[in-house]
C-alpha cells in the first residue's frame, strides 16, 4: 500500500508527521462543501489500513473560515430529475464516506472551527473524538430543505442520548462550542489558537497510553454492539476479548506489566 501522504489529491492536503496523518478539507471558497469529487477523495484515503502502513492517528481540519458547509447544494439540485436510482448511488456515496471514517482502524481526530453544517457536521462527528474551536458552530440543518439526516442518525445515537438526538436532528437551529460539548456531541473545546495544537497533544496523549491494535478492536466492537439483543453482544464481545488476548500488543503489555509493575508507554 502506498504511503498516504505521498498521494496526490485536488482537495485535500496530506501532511505525514511520524505516526500522525494531518488532513485538510481545501476547498475554502465552498467553505469546503461535500462535493461529489471530495467524497471521492476523502472515503478513498479514510479506507485505506492507515494503522497497517505505521498511521496511527488521523487529525482532520477544514481550511479557511470554515471547517465545513456541508453538501453541496448545486450538486443536489442538479440531481432533481435524476431516476431513483441515481438519488440512491449520490446516498451510497454519502454513506461510504460516514463508514470509511467509522471504520477506520487507527484514532481520528476532528478538529472543528468556524461552522460546521449538515454533512460536515456527520463527518465530524463520525470520528471517534471532535475537539472544537470556542468559535465553532454546529447544526443539522437538512430539515430545514426538506431533508432528512438520515445517515448521521444511524451513528449518533454512539454520542447522544435520544432526547438530544431528537433536538438537533428536528429543531434545526445553530448551537455554538459549549452546548455541543455539554451534550457529547465533541469532546474538547478549545480557544482557536490552540485548536491544532490541542488536537495533536489528545491524539499523542492517547497513543501514548494506549494499545493501537486494543483502539481498533474496540472501536470495532462499539460499531457492532448497537442494538443488538444482549446475548449476541455478549457472544460477540467474548469473542473479541478472545482475539485481544492473541495480539502482539496485549502480549507485550502483560509481559511489561509484570517485570515493571506498569504499563507500557505505547509511543
Amino acid at each position: 500500500m502506498a504511503d498516504p501522504s505521498t498521494a496526490t489529491y485536488k482537495l485535500l492536503r496530506v501532511r505525514r508527521q511520524d505516526d500522525l496523518l494531518f488532513v485538510t478539507l481545501n476547498n475554502p471558497d465552498k467553505a469546503n462543501a461535500l462535493s461529489p469529487p471530495l467524497l471521492v477523495e476523502l472515503t478513498a484515503l479514510y479506507r485505506e489500513d492507515l494503522l497497517g502502513e505505521g498511521i496511527r492517528a488521523v487529525l482532520l481540519d477544514g481550511e479557511g473560515k470554515h471547517f465545513s458547509a456541508g453538501a453541496d447544494l448545486g450538486h443536489l439540485r442538479s440531481l432533481q430529475g435524476a431516476s431513483e436510482d441515481g438519488h440512491r448511488r449520490d446516498s451510497q456515496a454519502l454513506r461510504g464516506l460516514f463508514e470509511s471514517v467509522l471504520r477506520q482502524p487507527a484514532l481520528t481526530v476532528a478538529l472543528v472551527h468556524g461552522a460546521c453544517i449538515a454533512g460536515g457536521c456527520g463527518l465530524a462527528t463520525a470520528h471517534d473524538f471532535v475537539v472544537a474551536a470556542e468559535d465553532a458552530k454546529f447544526m443539522y440543518s437538512e430539515v430545514r430543505i426538506g431533508f432528512v439526516a438520515a445517515l448521521v442518525a444511524t451513528y449518533l445515537p454512539l454520542r447522544l442520548k435520544g432526547a438530544d438526538i431528537r433536538e438537533v436532528l428536528l429543531n434545526p437551529e445553530l448551537f455554538d462550542a459549549g452546548r455541543a460539548l455539554e451534550i457529547g456531541l465533541v469532546n474538547r473545546v478549545v480557544p482557536g489558537e490552540d485548536l491544532a495544537a490541542a488536537g495533536e497533544e489528545l491524539a499523542t496523549g492517547i497513543l501514548a497510553r494506549a494499545s493501537s491494535q486494543s483502539i481498533a478492536l474496540t472501536k470495532g466492537l462499539l460499531l457492532e454492539l448497537v442494538g443488538r439483543p444482549l446475548e449476541q453482544a455478549f457472544d460477540r464481545a467474548a469473542e473479541v476479548n478472545a482475539t485481544a488476548r492473541t495480539t502482539d500488543d496485549c502480549k507485550h503489555g502483560i509481559a511489561h506489566f509484570l517485570e515493571h509493575k506498569k504499563p507500557p508507554t505505547w509511543r
